[in-house]
């Protein structure tokens, strides 16, 4: 077995390596109405939003959990700070659960705080974390909220993973019960059912973010690292935009959601945001985009893609997030299906 610095070296470079999928996201199965007559001066659009306990953000962006937990992979927290900084992203730093543990490596994790010293950064730990060491993570970074990753799907794929989820939401509930920051479950691939949204709501948890399979696949990449693995977990996950819809149906409409897994487009970011999500995660591609054309491209790609997303409030008549419930759309496809299988209550789809 290798290190866990290794790993984490490992995960960055099968991550670059991987294509997203192969499940679909199912944002492609969402079509829009437009509106011939929309009734709004793009020059008014607000884009800014509201994430419960944290407050408003000047737009919906999240820069999601990526790495750190290696001195190799330290400048790249530090390079996603500045775009962060630059662009008025959110960021989550990828587990510190080992940093915590072994008190290691704190400074690939500490250099967010560093690079973006007023930005908003979102600490990350293993549902395995102690109160202690869920504290110890936040204080690491002086972070706004705390990300509690659920990979029970990478554990699996991994040979050194774990294999008792069993704890699990006992965990999350004392870490909810003693953190002064609000608490954000992360799934980091495989989606969120209804039941899960509803239980991790129950202990205490503020925000879900639904990490829905289509994006990055992080049984795939443990299945580089172990070949002898189960190698369909990388065809296991709930489908992004059905994930949503899950969180949706549990928590309700702009309720302390951040969408995830997968999306790459400002129509998607669009459509995410009016199915309900307050904001959207990306991690993979602006990951890929630093990697292989430095931090400016990263930048000038969100200002761009921030820039399309007011396109598609204007052609449906929207001007802020509250209007965002008016929008007419429909499912097709497998999304369709799905949504035809499972009964929905106050929250209905069109």
């Amino acid at each position: 077995m290798k290190s866990r610095e290794s790993r984490k070296i490992d995960h960055i470079k099968y991550a670059l390596h991987l294509e997203d999928g192969p499940c679909a996201t199912g944002f492609s199965d969402i079509q829009v109405l437009h509106r011939a007559l929309p009734q709004a001066d793009r020059r008014n659009i607000d884009l800014s939003t509201a994430l419960p306990g944290i407050g408003r953000l000047s737009q919906p962006l999240v820069i999601n959990a990526i790495t750190g937990g290696a001195e190799a992979v330290k400048a790249i927290n530090g390079e996603l700070a500045a775009v962060a900084r630059e662009t008025g992203c959110a960021m989550a730093v990828g587990s510190q659960y080992g940093a915590v543990r072994k008190s290691m490596y704190e400074d690939t994790f500490a250099i967010a705080r560093q690079v973006n010293p007023q930005g908003l950064l979102f600490a990350n730990v293993s549902a395995l974390a102690s109160p202690d060491e869920a504290r110890r993570a936040v204080d690491m970074i002086q972070a706004q909220a705390l990300q509690i990753h659920l990979n029970s799907a990478q554990e699996l794929a991994m040979e050194e993973g774990d294999r008792d989820f069993s704890h699990w939401l006992a965990q999350i509930e004392a870490v909810c019960a003693q953190s002064e920051v609000p608490v954000i479950a992360k799934e980091t691939g495989c989606g969120m059912a209804r039941e899960d949204a509803r239980r991790l709501l129950d202990c205490g948890v503020s925000i879900l973010d639904t990490g829905g399979a289509g994006g990055t696949n992080f049984p795939a990449i443990e299945g580089c690292r172990y070949p002898q693995g189960n190698q369909e977990l990388s065809h296991w996950g709930i489908p992004s935009a059905l994930s949503l819809l899950e969180v949706v149906e549990a928590k309700g409409w702009q309720k302390g959601i951040i969408a995830s897994g997968g999306i790459r487009t400002a129509l998607d970011v669009f459509k995410a945001r009016m199915l309900g999500a307050n904001a959207v995660g990306m991690a993979g591609n602006i990951l890929r985009l630093v990697q292989a054309s430095g931090t400016q491209s990263a930048i000038d790609w969100i200002r761009k893609l921030l820039e399309a997303v007011k396109d598609f409030y204007t052609l449906t008549g929207c001007t802020r997030e509250d209007e965002l419930r008016q929008v007419r759309y429909y499912f097709t496809g497998d999304l369709a299906a799905a949504v035809r299988s499972f009964p929905y209550g106050e929250n209905e789809y069109n």
